[in-house]
């Protein structure tokens, strides 16, 4: 087995180690808006769950050469923002929005999706997500040049046609995970194992 030092290795390879050997992560797209009234939209693959009580979620927004992006930017000032779980019907328009656009534009004009106002914070989601969470900021910690966004769900949007006694319906679901380099999976084969008592 290799032994490697990530002191002795570049930035670029530990990010390659990391993405390809955590995976499948789930991918949040973000809506925030800028202080001049900008709407941003951009995926994100460092994400995931904190807690429950209170329910809350994180997403790690890396800088571009050392200068925050727009999303950790936006958050920061506004407080709040929308994480939307992406899925097989939204994924081509969501990867759209992935393209370095300057602050003044919107990503969500590259795209066919459509503006849902939240009912609780200013931001609005986007309609074709099955699942969307509204966030207010909790904290942000800096991580070097990363930015670790914790938000505090502040109210859910829930697709009906996957939502069965008080759970989500993964089949229905059908959530996109992302892997390395240019790829993506599906949801795979579901089996079920019992925890020890």
């Amino acid at each position: 087995m290799l032994s490697l030092d990530p002191n002795e290795l570049t930035e670029r390879e530990n990010y390659k180690l990391l993405i390809g050997s955590v995976i499948p992560r789930p991918i949040a797209f973000v809506t925030s808006r800028s202080e001049n009234g900008v709407l941003n939209a951009a995926p994100f693959s460092y994400f995931n769950i904190v807690s429950s009580n209170p329910p809350m979620v994180s997403v790690s927004v890396q800088s571009r050469s050392g200068t925050p992006k727009d999303t950790a930017r936006n958050i920061a000032e506004t407080k709040e923002f929308v994480v939307h779980i992406v899925d097989e019907s939204n994924v081509e328009q969501v990867n759209r929005t992935a393209a370095s656009l300057p602050p003044e534009e919107s990503e969500l004009d590259l795209t066919d999706l459509t503006l849902a106002d939240s009912d609780v914070i200013a931001i609005p989601g986007v309609r074709e997500a099955k699942v969307r969470f509204e966030c207010q900021l909790a904290q942000i910690v800096e991580l070097g040049g990363t930015r670790l966004v914790i938000g505090k769900v502040v109210r859910f949007h829930i697709d009906e046609s996957i939502y069965e006694n008080g759970r989500i319906n993964h089949d229905l679901l059908k959530p996109i995970s992302r892997l390395a380099g240019t790829n993506y999976a599906k949801l795979g084969e579901v089996f079920s194992m019992k925890r020890p008592d």
